[in-house]
């Protein structure tokens, strides 16, 4: 007997109101002329793993997961992929057929697209990155970075041991700044990317001192709302190259949007433009 079910997905998040991802997918699939539809949901953390496990019964092909969820989502998957297992966190699910659940993790690759598409001119043998964060995303950009042969990473967390954590886990590479210092080594940094939600609209600004940005760096922000957050502005009045946050979301949906609906999209201006509709 033919599936004659459209082929449904979504993004699961608390709060998930602000997600761009709904206007992003719901582009490609017009754009592609596709039966599909992808929504935003609403889900606390002691709802997950009930919501996980029942929306392939109601004709789910997947999902993607973001704050607080990218943890609990990959423990709660049956098959891991080996980069979302080094990563330790999940953004992309896919809902096999018998039910069980695929967790994989696309943000590294989202951020590297985007980082080579921005700044194409940054080399990542020239020298040390500063991340600022230590959750789920910091945790794909480290192996990221690591993989790509960045030679030292300057990791600083507002809570040291979380950073600490994530030096145990991804080595000799990473070297844990306190936050009261964080401004302090950004001046040798060929590369600074925050991955806090620090700068996001209704969030509390980062407050590390910039005047030691050198010009000719690259500075990324994973947050996109605002587009032109706080470090961006300062980064770009420093003469550094600036790489905002949404083409990184544009990126890592790629994947996932493939595996769902079958057809790999471009990401382009229309692309970006419907995301900021």
């Amino acid at each position: 007997m033919t599936d004659h079910r459209i082929p449904l997905a979504g993004v699961i998040g608390h709060p998930i109101a602000h997600s761009r991802s709904p206007k992003l997918h719901g582009h490609w699939l017009k754009t592609y002329g596709l039966a599909g539809h992808y929504v935003p949901m609403d889900v606390t953390p002691a709802d997950l793993e009930s919501v996980l496990r029942t929306l392939p019964k109601a004709g789910f092909v997947g999902a993607n997961v973001t704050v607080p969820h990218k943890e609990a989502a990959l423990r709660l998957a049956d098959h891991v992929s080996d980069r979302a297992s080094v990563i330790g966190a999940a953004n992309t699910l896919v809902f096999r057929e018998d039910g069980s659940i695929h967790a994989d993790n696309t943000d590294g690759y989202g951020f590297m697209a985007n980082l080579r598409i921005g700044a194409p001119d940054w080399r990542p043998q020239d020298g040390p990155a500063v991340v600022f964060g230590a959750g789920g995303a910091a945790r794909a950009v480290l192996q990221a970075l690591a993989e790509a042969g960045v030679p030292e990473i300057l990791l600083s967390n507002r809570t040291r041991t979380r950073a600490d954590h994530l030096k145990e886990e991804f080595g000799q590479r990473i070297t844990v700044v306190d936050w009261v210092q964080a401004g302090n080594v950004i001046e040798n940094a060929e590369l600074v990317v925050n991955t806090t939600s620090l700068g996001m609209q209704g969030q509390p600004e980062l407050r590390v001192p910039l005047d030691g940005l050198q010009p000719g760096a690259v500075v990324t922000d994973l947050v996109y709302a605002p587009l032109q957050t706080h470090l961006l502005q300062q980064a770009e009045e420093a003469g550094c190259t600036t790489v905002d946050g949404l083409g990184m979301l544009l990126h890592q949906a790629v994947p996932s949007f493939e595996r769902w609906f079958g057809v790999r999209p471009e990401v382009d201006a229309e692309t970006r433009a419907a995301a900021l509709a």
